[in-house]
């Protein structure tokens, strides 16, 4: 029964027609938008209609939660789950926004030392059910095309790549080969990025995907939507798995928008 009348809410809230407003929201939110069919908007609006209505959206430090902040979180994260049969973000109950990024007092260990310090924080993805963001990087990563970064696509990456249990880079992926070819290919493509930055050689994927397996999915996350051309011309392997993941060939949708 409970299935059933959550099927049923959901299919009310897809239908229901979005505001001019919240459209305008979803459309700046989601960089490829101009190249979506109508269709797939739809879907976005409709996705993200049901996240607003299912998720906790609360402001750290005294910060107002507005449709710019709910929309904006909620069509990116419905271009994670476009053409996807899966539930919305199951796992994740509350998005927490902070007006721009905060500090915590952290320890990492580099080979026998533990280093603490405070560390900058943009956003985290708790496997509680908690996403945290700053709402400035947010604002910034919408502004900022082709820049490969976009917070809210990393952690609810992290939040897909929970859904199976375990935050190791890889998700939920359905048939058995599929996760023989995931872990080749991004086994491969993790293991050559440590091995660059190691000897000093610089690389179009961000440093920070090398800090584990879990990351890495999270970066290349990023730039698979938000630099689609660079992931497909030099990792084209890597290019290949997040396209199967995702249902989605963003860097062929804008070539083909340009033509």
């Amino acid at each position: 029964m409970f299935d059933f009348l959550k099927r049923r809410r959901r299919a009310i809230l897809r239908a229901a027609p979005m505001s001019v407003d919240r459209e305008a929201i979803c459309a700046r939110a989601v960089h490829l938008w101009p190249y979506l069919s109508v269709e797939d908007r739809h879907e976005i609006e409709g996705t993200a209609q049901i996240f607003v209505d299912e998720k906790r959206f609360e402001g750290g430090a005294d910060l107002a939660i507005t449709d710019e902040i709910r929309f904006t979180v909620a069509a990116e994260a419905g271009l994670l789950l476009l053409h996807r049969d899966t539930d919305v973000f199951p796992e994740l109950d509350t998005v927490l926004v902070y007006p721009r990024a905060w500090t915590i007092r952290a320890a990492h260990r580099e080979g026998p030392v533990v280093i603490e310090g405070p560390e900058t924080r943009l956003g985290e993805s708790w496997q509680r059910g908690l996403v945290v963001l700053a709402w400035d990087e947010v604002k910034r990563d919408v502004r900022s095309r082709h820049s490969g970064h976009n917070v809210v696509l990393h952690e609810l990456a992290h939040q897909l790549d929970a859904e199976n249990g375990a935050v190791d880079g890889a998700p939920r992926l359905g048939e058995a080969r599929r996760f023989t070819a995931w872990a080749e290919v991004l086994g491969a493509e993790y293991h050559d990025l440590g091995e660059r930055l190691r000897l000093g050689i610089r690389s179009d994927i961000d440093p920070y995907a090398a800090t584990s397996p879990a990351e890495f999915f999270a970066v290349v996350t990023e730039e698979f939507f938000e630099r689609a051309d660079v992931l497909r011309a030099k990792h084209p392997a890597l290019y290949h798995e997040l396209a199967e993941f995702y249902r989605l060939d963003p860097a062929e949708l804008v070539a083909r928008g340009r033509r």
